[in-house]
């Protein structure tokens, strides 16, 4: 997929005042400062499209980017940083539950993983909550470049026994990092393939 452009339409915590019509959406979402923006940035070709910061959990409304004029790169708030409030917290649980048992032209979630670190309980607990509201996901392991071949294969074994300890197979899964465009291509190969899947569906 050739990104010809990407264009910031919305942001909002209101899931019924998201984007009226129906083209496809991909949802990013992970744990707090798993890189989720860095990637997003990357994907698109963009230094500032979403906004980076040194301070996790900095997004904090559901934010819509129009892409190709065809589809929707939907940037969801962080899960699991210990510095919101409760409150917030459970604000921002609402509205993420409620953007996926409403927005019915949500194709796909990709849920994003800090591939350095050991299976996290609040990953797990998210994704078989996606399994159990039949919510269909996929893996993106970021910041590859931080380990070495060995052990980044080392961890991507780890990550998928403990997952195999409760799912009959291994979610469809990619390799990323920001810095070095690494899993760019597949990813963006592999929405692009969805979407023309949907508009021979739709033909």
């Amino acid at each position: 997929m050739h990104i010809k452009s990407a264009e910031f339409v919305m942001s909002n915590s209101d899931v019924d005042k998201c984007p009226k019509d129906r083209l496809p959406e991909y949802a990013f979402i992970g744990r707090s400062n798993v890189g989720k923006s860095s990637l997003i940035n990357m994907l698109m070709l963009r230094k500032n499209l979403a906004k980076t910061s040194g301070r996790p959990g900095k997004t904090q409304l559901i934010n819509h980017f129009l892409v190709n004029k065809n589809w929707y790169l939907v940037d969801l708030p962080g899960y699991g940083y210990a510095r919101v409030s409760k409150s917030s917290k459970k604000t921002f649980q609402k509205f993420i539950t409620d953007y996926f048992s409403k927005r019915e032209q949500m194709i796909l979630a990709f849920v994003l993983v800090d591939c350095r670190h050991e299976p996290q309980p609040i990953d797990l607990e998210f994704m078989t909550w996606l399994g159990e509201n039949g919510i269909p996901f996929n893996i993106i392991f970021t910041k590859a470049d931080k380990l070495k071949p060995m052990a980044l294969e080392r961890n991507l074994k780890i990550y998928t026994d403990k997952m195999l300890e409760t799912w009959v197979e291994m979610p469809k899964y990619f390799v990323t990092s920001a810095s070095n465009s690494a899993g760019r291509d597949e990813l963006l190969h592999y929405i692009d393939e969805l979407n023309s899947n949907i508009n021979r569906t739709e033909i």
